[in-house]
């Protein structure tokens, strides 16, 4: 590969805001949000009168995204001085601690075991295991320079390749810094090259599999952040490293990983993170990988914070030209301008960096070339940080590096999903979810639902507007759920003898309304057989589409198994999971139906179909005004040692194992007095059987056999035998 010429942007501290830029185009955003759903009549004088154009349906969610994250970070400035920056500092790590989960204090022994080496020339490369957690192995390969004595070291951390740590992109950047006389630790981060589901290389450690971890409060963002703090244990206990000169450095969610590990770890000294850094708000509208996401952080920092925790040290930011938006040299640009502010408290602006090249997403030759400058000037105090030669290499096959080569691997090798699993259960079973639980006890649990839910308090105007109603449909309106998210209802009317007669009997002097909701939307929710057996029971159902699904789905939201993947990742940056969201969607649906009821009584029932069940649960632990709530063939446990297979990434919401505990858990805390759960599925997709159905609800069945709810398990085609009781 020929070499590049490096452009370098050093900021400066001329700005002439402490602000930085992004709040104008967020403003922006607001207004424009605003004058679409405030102002619906809005005419842009030209001549003529004319309507304000209407996003696109799915636009509309992501305008809605981007206009909360922008009211969250209106107020994010950079500090003036050195002691309101350590005050920041203190409250970014601590909230980081707080989305990532507690790290284990004291650490396990790493019990490291080197299973094999390869003499190259000028160097050696050792392939080693060792613990991050107990029962959980890191592979990798530590490059060794021929010279005695001690060594500065570069943690290497791989991107989104498929070898992984042996991929010939990564396995480049060690042999380089090896040749010049560094000591380089290369690992495979937890799911990806060796340490995936299966024993080949190649697997992708996101989407559905990362997502078993959000239940326990354990994101793959702070895993990986925990484990590279392992690596550098490694690295320090070794007699050829200089325990003081140690830095980091990869590209894409290597990047990712050098920028978080680099800001959480002082022992850094230097860090460059490649073709990853640009702006949190950049992230929403486009796809990122779950090892990216940081649950919450738009609540409390954008990207420069993170950045702004490295100072005082060595900090080398490298983007490309040809890279996507979210680490496009602009955005970069944007954090950079506000972490040199930072860099100037600590009277250190030579300290940061933003080095650009005009290339794609990759770690080119040039990339390494400038990087050997920055880690000579900070590993080695160097007088010097000019871009160094690569020196003569030749990569390896990736089998040859492999720690496990072939099905070598141990068949108990603990994968994400296992790891989640087994968090999972002990959470569980060290938390006093009972029946013993008093109401207060409850009561907070409930409230520890709201918080990770997520959902503002308070509420705005309904702003109901009826709607020609479609064939068949007694009524159609829409309303307001929130500022920017407007949903439309369909009424249909029971049609049985029992609904006719219904004056006649004092047990039907109250509307009987269900309202039935399918994340794949109204009308799948209209098709399913529970409606005819709801309107044959004497119910009226009203169908909608939530939020984000149905025609107001993203329009590439897929990836993997994870249908919603996008929608849901945006909601989990700004600290609102759509699960809370879908329940928010429910509740207010029940504000306009008690709006429009003007004082009349109405029994109202929810029934959750499927993934819909989880969000179905949330509304009725937050709304005593459902009366009955059906789960139909929904999630029965986030507890899998498997990917979840058919359900949303919009249901999992991060902590909810610790804080509120499992579904049944949930559905102990429903307001409802009548609960029926109506069949259910495990995580990797497979049908729960009647025993145990029972034996995952017993929490439920507890707690509402003292609250005197009436809680139903039974198959889900017998839901019907259940709607007229």
């Amino acid at each position: 590969m020929d070499r590049l010429a490096s452009t370098r942007v050093i900021f400066s501290g001329a700005a002439s805001s402490c602000r930085p830029a992004i709040d104008l185009a967020a403003r922006l955003r607001l207004a424009l949000l605003c004058a679409i759903w405030l102002l619906p009549d809005l005419a842009v004088f030209d001549g003529t009168p004319a309507r304000a154009e209407e996003p696109q349906p799915g636009q509309v969610f992501l305008e809605f995204i981007r206009t909360q994250a922008a009211a969250m970070r209106a107020q994010n400035s950079v500090p003036k001085t050195r002691e309101e920056w350590e005050q920041l500092r203190t409250q970014i790590r601590a909230e980081l601690q707080q989305a990532w989960g507690p790290f284990p204090n004291p650490a396990c022994d790493l019990s490291s075991r080197k299973l094999g080496e390869l003499q190259r020339d000028g160097y050696r490369v050792e392939k080693w295991i060792f613990q991050t957690r107990p029962d959980v192995w890191m592979t990798a390969n530590c490059y060794v320079p021929d010279k005695p004595g001690k060594h500065p070291a570069i943690l290497a951390v791989h991107g989104h390749w498929k070898g992984a740590k042996q991929d010939p992109v990564p396995q480049a950047r060690c042999i380089g810094p090896a040749k010049l006389g560094y000591v380089v630790l290369a690992v495979d981060a937890f799911g990806a090259g060796e340490r995936g589901l299966g024993k080949a290389l190649g697997e992708y450690h996101g989407e559905m599999v990362a997502a078993t971890l959000f239940p326990v409060g354990l994101p793959l963002s702070g895993l990986q952040v925990y484990e590279n703090m392992r690596a550098v244990d490694f690295l320090q206990a070794r007699d050829d490293v200089d325990a003081s000169r140690i830095g980091i450095t990869g590209a894409s969610g290597g990047g990712n990983q050098s920028m978080y590990a680099g800001a959480w770890d002082d022992r850094f000294a230097g860090v460059v993170p490649v073709c990853s850094v640009g702006t949190y708000d950049a992230y929403l509208g486009a796809a990122c990988c779950m090892c990216e996401v940081v649950p919450g952080a738009l609540r409390f920092t954008e990207e420069w914070g993170i950045l702004g925790l490295t100072a005082p040290r060595g900090l080398m930011v490298v983007n490309a030209s040809k890279d996507a938006f979210q680490f496009s040299i602009g955005e970069a640009a944007k954090s950079l301008a506000a972490t040199r502010r930072i860099y100037e408290l600590y009277q250190r602006p030579e300290a940061v960096r933003h080095t650009t090249f005009e290339w794609h997403h990759d770690y080119s030759q040039a990339m390494r070339e400038a990087m050997y400058g920055w880690m000579n000037r900070h590993l080695r105090d160097g007088s010097s940080d000019e871009p160094i030669p690569d020196p003569p290499m030749k990569t390896e096959d990736p089998e040859t590096l492999r720690c496990f080569p072939g099905d070598s691997r141990p068949d108990d090798w603990m994968t994400i999903p296992k790891f989640a699993a087994r968090e999972a259960r002990q959470i569980l079973a060290s938390r006093n979810f009972s029946a013993s639980d008093t109401e207060r006890q409850r009561a907070q649990r409930r409230s520890a639902l709201a918080r990770l839910l997520g959902n503002p308090p308070g509420t705005t105007p309904l702003r109901s507007a009826s709607q020609p109603a479609p064939n068949g449909a007694a009524r159609a309106w829409d309303f307001s759920a929130e500022p920017g998210i407007r949903l439309s209802a369909v009424e249909r009317s029971a049609t049985t003898e029992r609904q006719k007669n219904a004056t006649e009997s004092k047990a039907a002097t109250a509307a009987r309304t269900a309202i039935v909701v399918d994340c794949e939307g109204a009308e799948k929710a209209r098709q399913h057989p529970v409606v005819e057996k709801l309107t044959m029971a004497g119910w009226s159902v009203v169908t909608f589409d939530l939020r984000a699904t149905g025609p107001w789905a993203w329009k590439a939201d897929s990836i993997g198994r994870a249908p919603d993947h996008n929608s849901a990742e945006w909601s989990l940056w700004i600290g609102r999971p759509l699960a809370g969201q879908w329940a928010l969607d429910i509740r207010r649906l029940i504000d306009s139906l008690v709006e429009s009821d003007a004082g009349a009584a109405r029994e109202i029932a929810v029934v959750g179909i499927g993934p819909a069940g989880v969000a179905a649960l949330c509304a009725s632990a937050l709304d005593a005004r459902i009366h009955r709530l059906i789960t139909v063939d929904s999630l029965a446990s986030y507890v899998t040692d498997q990917p979840f297979q058919g359900q949303r990434l919009g249901i999992m919401i991060p902590r909810i194992l610790p804080e509120v505990g499992d579904i049944a858990h949930l559905a102990a805390l429903s307001q409802a007095q009548r609960i029926v759960i109506a069949g259910g599925v495990w995580g990797n997709g497979t049908a729960l059987n009647a025993e145990e159905l029972r034996s995952t609800y017993q929490p439920a069945l507890d707690v509402t056999a003292r609250t005197r709810q009436d809680l139903q398990l039974i198959a889900s085609d017998r839901v019907g035998d259940q709607l007229g009781k």
